[in-house]
Order: C-alpha cells, then structure tokens, then sequence
C-alpha cells in the first residue's frame, strides 16, 4: 500500500522548501491536504512529481512548486475572500481554504465541479464554494475578492474576470509569452492592476485565456 504521507512529506522537503517558500500556513497546508485525492484515480501513483499533472483536455494540476511560490508571494491573509480559476478536482481548492476565510472555485465542467465537491466535502473543505461557469466569467455574485489566483496559464486577462478583483487586493497569474512562461502577482490600485515579476514557470493556456489575434485586411 502506498505511503501517501511519507510522499506528501518528500514533496515538502525536495519540491516547496528548496523554492525558498517557508511560510507555516503553506508548508502546513501541503502537508495535510492529500493530493492523491484531487486526481482520477489512474493518475494518484503519479500525484506527487514534481511536474505539471496532466489532467486531459488540455488541463494540468499545476506542480507543487509553482503552486506554493504562487501562494507564497501572494500571502494569504485568514479572512481572505480568494477566487480560485481552473480549480480542477478541487486541491488547490482545499489547500487555499486552509489559509483563507473562504474559497470561490470555478470550474467549466459539470463532472468535474461533481466531484470535486464530493473529494472536498470529505476532506472537510467547507469554507469552498463550487462555481461551475467558464473560467474566463470567474463569479462576480460572490465577489469582489481580495485575492484571485489562476490555475494554468494565460496569453490574455480578460477585464470581467480582473473587475472582480478588489482595491489593494492582489492576483497571480502565469503568463505564456511564446515558449516562456511567467508568473506576474497583480496589485489592483486606482482601479488598475499593476504587475511585477514573481517567477518562471510553465503550463496550458486555459479556455477563455487565449490572445485573439488582431484582424487584418
């Protein structure tokens, strides 16, 4: 039987710490949540690589290291309102819920939101509300949120999803520019989000993030 734990600890000890992120509420969160849980089950064996988990449809579970790096900078407050986009099976759900005072996770497949909401209620996740919408919409009804995080990667922010974001708060997001990935942490002031560098990184760019390409004659 699998030592799920154990692996949970060696993700700790070899993928998070060594990127610099000692923060206790993330270390502890990534501890306790099981990873293993939030996956189909043909994919849990493979749940703690250090690598983005490939979910299909073009989809991935971000790798331990950008999503704590990720949290890291942006420093998660206990009576935060956070906006997970792409929140999969619900881990990265679960594990925000831990340093946060709630959690709206949006997902664009009904399966998908069905079972995370099942995987999440038996982890005792009940500070996480499920939002089955497109990703891009995010879901302005529980908004405006102080922080917004995106699980996969962008080319384009789309306004109505950067409108939910609230003064002062903050958002991450990874840029793919061409082969290169990139993750920015935004800071709403006056109304507009103002970007600074955070790390380098990779995954999918996800539905309804794309970068139109400008009409010419």
């Amino acid at each position: 039987m699998t030592d799920y734990a154990a692996r949970r600890t060696m993700m700790v000890d070899t993928q998070v710490r060594p990127s610099d992120v000692t923060k206790f509420p993330i270390i502890d969160a990534m501890l306790s949540v099981p990873r293993e849980a939030f996956v189909p089950t043909g994919l849990r064996e493979a749940a703690y690589m250090g690598e983005n988990l490939d979910l299909g449809e073009g989809r991935v579970m971000l790798d331990p290291r950008t999503l704590a790096k990720m949290l890291d900078a942006l420093e998660i407050e206990n009576d935060d309102l956070v906006l997970d986009i792409g929140s999969g099976y619900g881990y990265s759900a679960a594990v925000i819920a831990r340093m946060a005072e709630a959690v709206v996770a949006v997902e664009d497949k009904a399966s998908v939101v069905a079972e995370a909401q099942r995987t999440l209620s038996e982890q005792g996740a009940d500070n996480v509300v499920l939002h089955e919408g497109p990703l891009a919409d995010g879901a302005p009804e529980h908004g405006p949120y102080d922080v917004i995080t995106v699980q996969g990667a962008v080319e384009h922010l789309p306004e109505v999803l950067a409108a939910q974001l609230k003064e002062g708060g903050r958002m991450a997001c990874l840029f793919m520019e061409g082969a290169l990935g990139v993750v920015r942490i935004g800071y709403k002031i006056d109304g507009r989000i103002n970007w600074r560098y955070a790390f380098n990184a990779g995954a999918p760019v996800l539905r309804g993030f794309e970068r139109h390409a400008a009409f010419t004659l």
